[in-house]
Formats: structure tokens, sequence, C-alpha cells
């Protein structure tokens, strides 16, 4: 039997639910579908009407993705636990993929008409994108040994970043030429790239689940069991409160999250209702942003073998203060993609080093999917505090800028944290971590 850790075949099978699952990321959350979103709901001034009240279609998509995540970070817990206990890490990861690819292809029904339909099908695709993460990542620290953390998590990031690339050119393709391939319009063919995000996460995600590690014996399903879940759950608090690399990690993690991960979210609604920028620029832009990320992942995870996985974040938690510092006076083209090009840099390589340096935190490999589903829990709340304050602020003031304002002090928080866990480590506190 081959062994189950630093096995290239499980290692590369790993990487490529990556792969799977980065098109919805790049094509749904930050690309096509926030900008067609734009296009075809509200007024000429962006407003309209849900459920008898008036709201800023910008501010309403950053509240679906509060809801989303907000409905996965109070069941991953629960999940992750009886995941643990039970053995249905597998059977999750799938479900979750299962659920938001099909949802993903559902929204090529999405019109002016049917506005319903985008608005729910892409909370259930956020939902499932989200879900399936924290039993993804909880397989790192069970198919590696703590030194292959870095550059596979880089590795996987990076195919992310080339597959979704891959997928949103072929798209580009299709809606520039859609009258030639023979859609009787650019509209269908927008909705067309919604479905092959489905068909290509559902296909190359079954390709990767089915080539991971197989589960442990299920335990019989019983009332128990979901209680065996939430005390595992539980079990896993209380040991992170335990160890201070791990608590201030956590909490310095989900500072930054805050910044970084609505930013990537947020970054074409600010490029179209800020900047006026045509669609054609910000999606170039984006595509500059994931062909330079394959580099920023590896990059950095030279940097961390160099100084340490620690010291590498925090230089990167610089750069994104640095990011949301230029965003505030961006006004033109040139200067958002000065400002994509440094994201780039840096995106990939926070979340690849972040991943890594939990998993080094993790004692053994008996509870992954639990300890992770704090590491997705505190991500996930980040998403749904930083897209909310950020929508919110948006309606308050009606300016994009205060809200960036905001982010650049969730920064600053999470640099601070970061700075005092680095002195916590050079003290020798309790951890693990390089």
């Amino acid at each position: 039997m081959k062994p189950l850790k630093n096995n290239p075949k499980i290692m590369h099978a790993w990487c490529m639910y990556d792969w799977a699952n980065s098109v919805f990321s790049l094509t749904i959350a930050t690309s096509i579908f926030p900008i067609y979103f734009q296009e075809v709901t509200g007024d000429e001034n962006g407003m309209m009407l849900i459920a008898g009240f008036s709201i800023k279609n910008t501010v309403l998509y950053s509240y679906i993705l509060s809801f989303a995540y907000l409905l996965v970070a109070f069941t991953n817990p629960l999940l992750s636990g009886l995941s643990d206990v039970a053995g249905f890490r597998k059977r999750f990861m799938s479900g979750f993929a299962f659920i938001g690819s099909l949802a993903c292809m559902a929204l090529y029904g999405f019109q002016a008409e049917s506005i319903w339909i985008g608005i729910v099908g892409f909370a259930i695709a956020t939902m499932g994108f989200a879900g399936s993460l924290v039993f993804y990542n909880a397989y790192l620290p069970e198919i590696a040994t703590p030194d292959k953390f870095d550059k596979l998590s880089a590795k996987g990031y990076a195919l992310g970043y080339i597959g979704s690339v891959i997928l949103l050119i072929i798209n580009l393709l299709t809606i520039t030429y859609f009258d030639e391939i023979g859609f009787k319009d650019k509209t269908q063919a927008v909705r067309f790239a919604f479905l092959t995000v489905g068909v290509w996460w559902a296909a190359f995600g079954a390709y990767a689940i089915y080539h991971l590690p197989k589960e442990k014996k299920i335990l019989k399903l019983d009332y128990q069991l979901w209680f065996k879940g939430y005390k595992e759950s539980l079990k896993v608090f209380r040991n992170i409160q335990k160890v201070p690399l791990q608590s201030h990690f956590l909490l310095a993690f989900f500072f930054y999250a805050m910044g970084t991960q609505t930013i990537m979210y947020v970054a074409t609604l600010f490029g179209t209702d800020e900047l006026g920028l045509p669609a054609n620029s910000l999606i170039m832009a984006i595509l500059l942003i994931q062909f330079i990320g394959v580099a920023g992942a590896y990059l950095f995870a030279y940097v961390s073998k160099k100084i340490g996985t620690l010291k590498s974040i925090a230089i990167m938690i610089i750069v994104w203060i640095g990011v949301c510092v230029g965003a505030y006076y961006t006004t033109t083209a040139v200067h958002f993609y000065v400002l994509a090009v440094v994201v780039g840099s840096v995106m990939g390589g926070i979340q690849s080093q972040s991943r890594s340096a939990f998993a080094a935190l993790i004692p053994g490999d008996k509870d992954n999917a639990s300890y992770f589903s704090f590491y997705e829990l505190s991500e996930k709340f980040a998403i749904v505090l930083g897209t909310f304050s950020y929508g919110f602020l948006i309606a308050l003031t009606g300016n994009m800028r205060s809200s960036i304002l905001l982010l650049t002090s969730f920064f600053i928080i999470g640099f601070v944290l970061m700075i005092r866990l680095i002195r916590m480590k050079a003290r020798g506190d309790k951890g693990i971590i390089g």
C-alpha cells in the first residue's frame, strides 16, 4: 500500500481541487458575474426593489456574500466535527462541491426578468465553494509532512490560478465572438459562461476527490453522533485556547482576512461603480492578477523558507496596506492596473502561506477537519463582517472610498497582531510554526 504522506499522485490530486473550484472564484465571484449582475439589476443609478425595499445593487451583492458565508460559518463547525468522528470528510467535500457546481449551472437562467435565480443561485454557489474548502484544506496535514506544506499549498493556488484563467479566456472569446459561435446575443454567451464554470468544477472536482485518501470506517449515524460533532468542535476550540500561537494566529488571520477577502470580492464593483471602467478593462486587470498570482504564490513560498512563514505574512500585510492607500487615491485605469499588479504579487502568497502556517500548528492529523473548521470559521466570519461592513458603509455614505479606509484599519490591526505573534515565537511560546 502506498504511503498517504508525500505521495505524488495524492498530492497532485489534492492540488487539482484548486484547479477545479477556482473557476468559481474567478468567473463568478470576481469577474464576469459581478459585471453582469450590475448590468441586469437596478435602474440607471443601480437602485433596485427587493421585497419592498429599495437597495443599490452593489450593496445587495455584498449582502448576498455576507449571508452565504454566515450560513456556512454556522454549519461548518458541526459538519467538520462530524467529519472527524464519523469519517464523512470526503462525503461532505463532494456534497458541497456538487451543490455549488449545480448552482453555477443554474445561473444560466439568470436574466433581468428572473433576478431571484441570480440572487439564490449565487448564494448557493458561494456556500458550496466555501463549504467544501474546510474539508479540502483539512487534507493538507494528512497527505504531506510539514516541510512540504508551503510548496504544496503554493502549487494548489498556482494550479487554481492557471485553470481559472484558461476557462476565463475561453469564455471571453466565446462572449466576444458570440455571433460567429451561434449564440443569439452576448447575454446568452455570458450566461453560458456560468454554465461552463459548473461543468468544469464538477468534472475536475470529481477527479480530485476520487483520488484523495479513503475514509476510515463509517460509524452508524444516529442523533448522538451529531452531538459528538459539536463536542469535537468544542474540544478543538478549548485546545486552541491553550496554545498561544494557535489562538493568536487565528486572531491575526481574522483581521487581515477581512481585508484580503473583501478586496478580492469587491474589486470589480469598485472599478465599475467608482472608476467607471469598462468591462474589458476590468477583466484584463483580473487576468493580470491571476498571472502574477502564480509567481507570487511561489515567490512567498521561497521567502517563507528563508525568513519564516510569519515574517513572510507580515511583509505581505504591509503590501496590502499599501494597496488600500493606493486604492483610496486611485482615479484612472492606469492606477487600477498598477494596483492589480501589486495585488497579484501578494494575493496567492498570503492565502497559501496562511493555510500552510496553520497546518503547521495542528498537533498531528487526528482532528484535521475540526481544526481547519476553526481556520475556515475565522475566514468566513471575516468575509461576513468585511463584505457586510463594506456594503453598509456604501449604503450609509454613498461612497466606496470610505469603505477602503475601513479595510485599511483591518490590515493594520492584523499586522500589529502578527508582529506580536512573531515575538511570541521568538520567546519560544507554545507552538510549532516556522
